[in-house]
């Protein structure tokens, strides 16, 4: 289980552990800003959490991953539970059911450990049946694990989530090396598949996907003539960055015209939280939040490619693609590039479960590191 023997301090990320923890100080200093006039006690469930996931990310960073991913089964199955449970007992919020309220540990979403869940059970299967990672029965096995926790996700429903795992998933087949002639396939394949959903969208009485789902893509798609409720957020969140300039308005900005007064924006601490980073800290504020996001991910593919096994290059890449996927959706929306969805931006955003489970998975990203090719010298 511990394998100090092999560590080596000298191996361990300490420029990572900077940015994660840069990261999510700011995020602390961010939602504190923008929750200055609704009062709650958001920022410190947030401070919490970023010593309890701390915690837990340096636990496991000396837990071995190769211990861990021995539980994969036990780790798959207790993802599916819980998203089960949500379905069942789940609190609604509106049409959706995504959260589970626990005894002693409060309200949980499953939907974000599923996501360090699927990691840890692809680079398990992935690392173990890597020299027939492109016969039929692998990729059979692995699309169901997939598909499994895509399913109950989808249902809750969480399409944007759903998403999140299709990416992760993609990522790492690919990285582990399926043949070009199954992507190919499954490109080709994609055209038709496309074309039904598409077919089945346009539909008044469909029932696949929900209306407000539809609705969000479509006024997306024609800004011009959807009504302002409806687009409402993400045109005040663009007016927010643009209204930052070069340097903002400044930190915990007060002003009549801030998108924190006068109901302009909902969400402004967790899907649209960057609408105040580009308020208040303007373009360059902007920069240096992506930046080092970028930094974390270039972290975990440089410790991929030092990874001692096929296995934790898995985790690593896992990591990294969620990360990068997520940051790019939520900075997305937020400048109406991407349709509304809710996706946290990483580290920054407030949310318990997604603070803890992005930590965790920086933990399994550090014990891989510690645990990579030896270097010549």
């Amino acid at each position: 289980m511990f394998k100090f023997d092999q560590y080596k301090l000298r191996y361990f990320n300490f420029r990572l552990l900077l940015y994660v923890l840069l990261l999510s100080s700011a995020g602390v200093i961010f939602i504190s800003s923008a929750t200055m006039n609704s009062g709650g006690d958001t920022v410190t469930k947030q401070i919490m959490g970023i010593a309890i996931g701390t915690v837990c990310m340096m636990v496991i960073a000396m837990v071995d991953y190769h211990f861990v991913l021995k539980l994969w089964p036990l780790v798959y199955l207790g993802c599916v539970a819980l998203l089960i449970a949500v379905l069942i007992w789940g609190d609604a919020n509106g049409i959706a059911r995504r959260w589970i309220t626990l005894p002693g540990i409060g309200n949980l979403q499953p939907s974000e450990f599923s996501k360090i869940g699927l990691i840890v059970t692809l680079a398990a299967f992935f690392g173990k049946f890597q020299k027939r990672i492109s016969s039929l029965p692998v990729v059979g096995i692995a699309a169901a694990l997939f598909g499994v926790m895509a399913f109950l996700i989808f249902r809750e429903p969480n399409l944007s989530t759903m998403l999140v795992i299709t990416f992760i998933f993609v990522v790492m087949i690919y990285v582990a090396g399926i043949s070009y002639k199954w992507i190919l396939g499954v490109l080709l394949a994609c055209i038709p598949v496309a074309g039904i959903l598409i077919y089945i969208i346009l539909q008044p009485d469909q029932t696949l996907f929900q209306g407000y789902q539809i609705n969000r893509i479509m006024d997306w798609l024609n800004p011009d003539e959807a009504s302002l409720d409806s687009v409402r957020q993400t045109l005040y969140s663009v007016q927010a960055i643009a209204s930052g300039q070069l340097t903002g308005k400044g930190l915990f900005n007060d002003s009549a015209e801030s998108i924190k007064n006068g109901n302009f924006l909902s969400e402004e601490d967790t899907d649209f939280i960057f609408a105040v980073i580009g308020e208040e800290t303007g373009f360059w504020g902007s920069v240096i939040i992506v930046i080092l996001l970028f930094l974390v991910v270039a972290e975990c593919v440089w410790l991929a490619i030092r990874a001692r096994d096929m296995a934790g290059r898995l985790i690593c890449i896992g990591v990294g693609s969620l990360i990068a996927f997520q940051t790019f959706v939520n900075i997305g929306v937020a400048t109406q590039l991407l349709p509304n969805t809710g996706l946290p931006l990483p580290f920054i955003s407030a949310g318990l479960s997604s603070l803890l489970s992005l930590m965790m998975g920086m933990g399994l990203v550090f014990n891989v590191g510690l645990q990579r090719k030896r270097d010549n010298s």
